[in-house]
């Protein structure tokens, strides 16, 4: 999964801070850590290992050691990119999907949003030009919040880890509470917490100076077209089991989350993971998990699957609300909770987006 945080603002205790707030989001990433500090910027990072487990250390430096990047996420398309890219004269050091998006933001600017695929938050702190870019991936799947307090420019994958900065002020922000209850999400930019915003979805910012610039570099075209049955029903077919096996390159085992629903069943049937993870809850209609085992052996997958009690699930849910920063009005979140607890060795999750 991986974290990723940071600030900009100098003063005498960055480094304190800065671990602080790669403390509080260690759930993210238990393989390892990493951090920079120089000038007013620290940036600070938690791994969860899939590409590249030796060499794809970060915080990742480019050849001059003039741009450092942090990242979040996984670029599905990051090998094609690297040929592109030593056909122009860049020098790797690693094997992974990182140091893609740095040299790729050396050579094409911005313009590399437009040729990654992926899902991602990373920031890159240039040196010489005091700037800070980031940006988040096209439909907003990995997180990235931000705010801007006393002075100090900070951001996070978790809002957990902006209280463990000096400058940050807590307060309720209870125009997050309406919409909220209107829509069983928060549907504005700002979160529960005042001054306390998420970067949206398909954009990128630049921090210098104190001053950040928002900018959109994607938003879907609807056109009305014209197809034949056929013709779309197996172009749809294709373009999902591309989606499908983009996530599976990895250097880790891969598995998926199975309940006995559609979508999840077919991202099971395409992917044939080494691993599927099914829970249930009780014996009525919330106990899915007997029939995601009867597909899973159908498909001659590994299944491994649990079955909880209500008392079960009530009491754990201090603590998923403690994971979600946030009100969640979405159920999933708590079989999404045990089922991340009974996988039991490392691997990249393709999730049906409906049951898990």
């Amino acid at each position: 999964m991986c974290g990723i945080v940071g600030f900009v603002g100098a003063r005498a205790d960055m480094q304190e801070i800065l671990q602080g707030m790669m403390d509080a989001i260690a759930h993210r990433g238990p393989d390892g850590q990493g951090q920079f500090i120089e000038g007013p910027a620290a940036l600070g990072q938690r791994r969860l290992s899939i590409i590249d487990l030796e060499g794809g250390k970060q915080p990742m430096f480019n050849e001059d050691g003039s741009l450092v990047c942090i990242f979040n996420g996984e670029i599905y398309n990051f090998q094609t990119l690297r040929e592109e890219l030593i056909a122009a004269g860049h020098t790797f050091a690693t094997r992974s999907d990182t140091e893609v998006l740095l040299h790729g933001y050396e050579q094409w600017g911005v313009d590399l949003l437009q040729r990654v695929r992926g899902m991602f938050t990373f920031v890159i702190w240039d040196k010489n030009k005091q700037e800070l870019f980031g940006a988040r991936d096209h439909f907003g799947i990995k997180p990235f919040y931000y705010a801007k307090m006393n002075g100090t420019f900070m951001y996070a994958s978790e809002i957990k880890s902006l209280l463990r900065h000096p400058d940050f002020v807590k307060e309720l922000n209870a125009e997050a509470l309406k919409p909220y209850m209107t829509f069983q999400y928060p549907a504005i930019g700002e979160t529960f917490f005042k001054g306390v915003y998420k970067l949206p979805e398909g954009h990128y910012f630049t921090y210098r100076d104190g001053k950040m610039d928002i900018h959109r570099y994607y938003d879907e075209d609807f056109r009305e077209g014209k197809q034949k049955l056929g013709e779309l029903v197996n172009s749809i077919d294709q373009t999902v089991c591309d989606s499908v096996k983009a996530p599976q390159i990895a250097d880790v085992e891969v598995g998926s989350f199975l309940s006995s629903g559609v979508d999840s069943s077919y991202v099971a049937a395409v992917a044939r993971p080494q691993h599927t993870y099914s829970i249930g809850f009780g014996k009525g209609t919330y106990n899915e998990s007997q029939q995601a085992g009867e597909l899973a052996e159908l498909l001659k997958l590994n299944n491994t699957a649990e079955s909880l009690t209500d008392e079960e699930a009530f009491a754990a849910f201090p603590r998923i609300q403690w994971h979600l920063d946030e009100p969640d009005s979405n159920p999933s979140c708590v079989p999404l909770y045990f089922l991340s607890a009974i996988q039991s060795v490392m691997m990249t999750f393709i999730c049906g987006a409906v049951g898990y």
